[in-house]
């Protein structure tokens, strides 16, 4: 199938913390102002990032992951990231080559696959003429990956900015703008990323102002003229990611349970599915003739002492187990289908008592990183033995657990990890986002 796919480009950075995320929401909104149907996409496994995207934009975000999806799968959601857009503008994930242990899943990987070209977003906030030695680096590092230009992120002055350029102008990779240091370009952060766009009561001014200052600093007709088509050729047929839990789903959604991906939910609908929004903190309970519920991943922890009062929700969960319903938490989810939850300040809250799981925040620790999983049992999944990939970030403990592991699981790198999760009847989760199904070995 051949599809006319807009001109791309991608913002990567060498390291995370380097401002590309505020670069990307300028430039979504900025080229949203002039006039053009701007795209977006986020490389790598990210909740919190494509939901500012989309406040920029106008425009859905959606996640590409090399590592994690399937080459199908991958092909598929670039062509709908761009499918309508003029411009298709993606956000890099950690630094430009970073990936999983055991290689792939980098903007870099993304960037040789699709042919997409990247920009470079240096913080030179404390560095001069060493600059120039990052940038050549970064460009002469694969053959594969096009550098087609910098950015110079929190940048002090004029002449801060001339000593950037003058020092870059030998390597051949245009200097395209450099951005100033100011406070207006700052935005607020928890444990997990940002706090997450639906909670930032300013957001809409900040996008203004960011639009504005990055525009004056990058020369924009330059950094279009850069942008080129993906070369990946959309299979006829995009695949679902995840088997669909049921006919008729409910799925929380809210800024407790706001880490689901919108293809995964797509996918069930591609499947058929109804999917059928509800929302816990509201103290909603899933729809009476739901056949499945999906509690995705969030920041429960956050809302403890809320969600133990919610009656409606709870008792709701309860009677869809009861009834026979696959039940599914993820993360955050499985959290709340567990007997309890304590926060950070200690304070134990009793959950839904479905799964024979105790978690806590009171020591946090953080694991992090992606994981390949098979299914242990038969289950809304998939039978036994059913294979995914998607990936694990959280600071919660687990107190206690009790009753047969859902996941047999592995590290990015392919080390055994041991068991995860658990179910109880027609109930299961664990801690593992997952993101595209894997064929089962040859």
């Amino acid at each position: 199938m051949s599809v006319t796919a807009p001109p791309g480009l991608l913002i990567a950075a060498p390291a995370s913390g380097s401002g590309k995320t505020v670069l990307t929401l300028a430039l979504l909104r900025h080229l949203r102002a002039r006039g053009l149907r701007v795209g977006s996409l986020k490389v790598g496994p990210d909740y919190i990032d494509p939901a500012f995207h989309a406040a920029a934009s106008g425009r859905a975000c959606l996640n590409l992951d090399p590592w994690a999806m399937r080459p199908a799968t991958l092909a598929a959601l670039a062509a709908r990231a761009g499918a309508g857009a003029d411009i298709l503008i993606g956000e890099g994930v950690m630094g430009l080559f970073d990936g999983a242990p055991g290689g792939g899943g980098s903007t870099a990987d993304l960037a040789a696959l699709t042919g997409w070209p990247v920009i470079l977003a240096v913080d030179a906030r404390a560095m001069g003429a060493s600059a120039a030695a990052i940038v050549r680096g970064f460009a002469a590092h694969r053959d594969d990956v096009n550098l087609a230009g910098v950015v110079f992120n929190r940048v002090a002055g004029a002449g801060h900015a001339r000593l950037l350029r003058a020092a870059c102008e030998p390597l051949g990779v245009p200097v395209l703008g450099c951005v100033p240091r100011v406070a207006a370009l700052e935005l607020p952060a928890r444990h997990l990323g940002l706090v997450q766009a639906g909670e930032h009561d300013g957001l809409e001014p900040f996008l203004e102002r960011a639009a504005a200052i990055v525009s004056q600093a990058l020369d924009m007709d330059a950094l279009l003229a850069l942008a080129r088509p993906c070369r990946l050729e959309p299979p006829c047929d995009e695949p679902a990611p995840m088997p669909a839990l049921g006919r008729r789903i409910a799925v929380a959604r809210d800024i407790a349970f706001a880490f689901a991906y919108p293809f995964v939910l797509d996918g069930w609908r591609g499947a058929g599915a109804q999917v059928l929004p509800f929302s816990p903190l509201a103290d909603e309970a899933p729809d009476a003739a739901a056949d499945a519920v999906y509690l995705p991943g969030g920041y429960p922890e956050l809302y403890g002492a809320r969600l133990a009062a919610n009656r409606c929700f709870l008792d709701g969960l309860r009677a869809a187990a009861a009834r026979g319903a696959a039940v599914y938490g993820e993360c955050g989810g499985y959290m709340v289908l567990g007997q309890a939850l304590t926060d950070r300040a200690g304070a134990r809250h009793p959950m839904a008592g479905l799964l024979p799981v105790e978690t806590s925040f009171a020591h946090p620790r953080l694991r992090l990183g992606y994981r390949a999983v098979e299914a242990l049992a038969d289950g809304p999944l998939g039978a036994a033995g059913a294979r995914f990939r998607g990936h694990e970030f959280h600071y919660a403990a687990t107190l206690s657990t009790e009753g047969p592991p859902l996941f047999r699981c592995r590290d990015g790198a392919g080390e055994a990890l041991g068991q995860a999760g658990c179910w109880a009847g027609t109930v299961g989760g664990s801690f593992i986002h997952l993101i595209d199904a894997r064929p089962p070995p040859r």
